[in-house]
């Protein structure tokens, strides 16, 4: 017989528990017990005042932001909508039944605030770190590194030429926080007193976001984007050890990783021994700066293209170190120049020998004489061409795909796919909370957090 339910509300009292409702097995009860908050409120007591009514919790805070990213709610208003009516949220929060959930406008302000001067964000993601290394979760022999692209919030049909871009500084309504943050980092670089660090402004830019990339490598044909970069343990579990924002360059997105790497030392007295990353790492800046710290660099070198058909390639030249010149295949000298240019130098030929040599035709067939450029750091890059091809570089290059499943992992589950912050500060707050929820996501259903949790 089919059955109907008697829907009747007229019960005056009920006997209800969370504990009942919330799933022993649930995500939330995982992660609220590899999550430790108890330090928040000690870290960010000078940024309040004495006096004043209370303010909004900042651990509520945290957790709720931690439980959008955990779970893909990354808009803060349909966030404070779930955890109104979803008693998991609620219980994980600490809310109750009756617990007032904050206004959406709360956490732009504290963003904006104290949780950005504080640096909350990242001293939550390095607690997390904490944990998983005392869970035995991080070998600390291999790292990989690399880099996805996330769209940022510009509109690519609004490219400007940044040569005929002006912001005026009187006026309030162009000196957005993007634009003020922007304009802060070229000062600070392009000042007379760091000559070495000036910072060209990008061909194209949007008024919105300045800071951001305009790159052809995203979901889009052309846009404007960040990358996030990750500094990955190659352990079993691939816990994220970093994460750096950066404008959608390669150079910028290279340039993160001595800063990761040197932090992760800093912070939790790990370097690895290997640096697994692809081509885009190859490039003699990055080796060399692995190999003086010695890491061993399982990266493929970056070759400069190849002159054309039929052309004797700089292989074919045998290099000594001893007199610092090149030898030709007919076995005469390239001496070096002197000259220096984006970190390459020079070495050529005689002219007197080139005329006369046979091997004209399919050397220098349009140039008087030989001309070879050679790295300042091409030694590392030697060292690194030795490794490729050996058994310990192809498993390296199977450990690489981990970096893949996590940005898989951050664009499908935790759906970063476009940020929803402008300026480069807002790009580090998403990414470093995304990473955060990854790493939690993976501590929580550790089996050492699941005995953990039962003792």
């Amino acid at each position: 017989m089919m059955g109907r339910l008697e829907a009747t509300q007229d019960q005056l009292f009920y006997d209800f528990r969370f504990e009942a409702f919330v799933a022993a097995d649930h995500l939330v009860r995982r992660i609220d017990a590899a999550l430790d908050l108890t330090w928040l409120r000690a870290e960010l007591k000078p940024f309040y005042s004495v006096e004043g009514r209370p303010s909004i919790d900042p651990e509520l805070m945290i957790r709720m932001l931690l439980l959008g990213y955990c779970f893909g709610i990354r808009s803060e208003r349909r966030l404070c909508a779930e955890v109104k009516v979803n008693l998991a949220y609620r219980w994980f929060c600490g809310l109750g039944l009756d617990g007032a959930v904050p206004d959406h406008s709360t956490f732009s302000k504290n963003r904006h605030g104290r949780f950005r001067d504080s640096d909350l964000f990242r001293r939550v993601f390095e607690r997390v770190v904490a944990t998983c290394i005392e869970a035995g979760l991080v070998e600390g022999e291999a790292f990989a590194v690399d880099s996805s692209i996330i769209d940022a919030v510009a509109s690519p049909y609004k490219p400007e030429d940044s040569s005929e871009v002006t912001f005026d500084r009187t006026d309030a309504k162009q000196m957005t926080r993007p634009v003020r943050e922007y304009l802060a980092v070229l000062d600070a670089a392009n000042a007379s007193e760091n000559p070495d660090d000036w910072i060209t402004p990008q061909k194209k830019i949007a008024r919105s976001d300045p800071a951001a990339g305009w790159t052809t490598r995203g979901r889009s044909q052309v846009a404007f984007a960040y990358a996030t970069n990750y500094l990955l343990d190659t352990g079993e579990a691939g816990i994220i050890m970093d994460v750096a924002a950066s404008p959608a360059s390669l150079k910028r997105e290279v340039d993160t990783v001595p800063v990761m790497i040197e932090r992760t030392d800093a912070r939790f007295g790990l370097r690895p021994k290997t640096l697994i990353g692809d081509t885009a790492y190859g490039a003699g800046r990055m080796v060399g700066w692995l190999v003086r710290n010695a890491i061993t660099p399982h990266v493929p070198v970056r070759e400069s293209a190849n002159k054309g058909e039929g052309i004797i390639p700089e292989s074919a030249f045998s290099f000594d170190t001893g007199c610092d010149d090149y030898t030709c295949p007919e076995g005469k000298r390239l001496t070096s120049t002197g000259h220096v240019y984006n970190r390459r130098i020079s070495y050529r030929a005689s002219k007197f020998d080139c005329e006369m040599c046979t091997l004209k035709s399919n050397c220098c067939p349009t140039q008087p004489y030989r001309k070879l450029t050679r790295d300042v750091d091409e030694a590392a890059r030697d060292v690194a061409r030795a490794l490729a091809g050996s058994e310990a570089f192809e498993h390296s290059r199977r450990l690489r795909k981990k970096v893949e499943v996590r940005f898989a992992h951050l664009k499908t589950i935790v759906g970063l796919r476009r940020l929803r912050l402008r300026g480069l500060s807002g790009a580090h707050d998403e990414m470093t909370l995304a990473a955060t929820a990854q790493n939690l996501r993976k501590l929580a259903r550790s089996n050492i957090t699941a005995r953990k949790r039962a003792a």
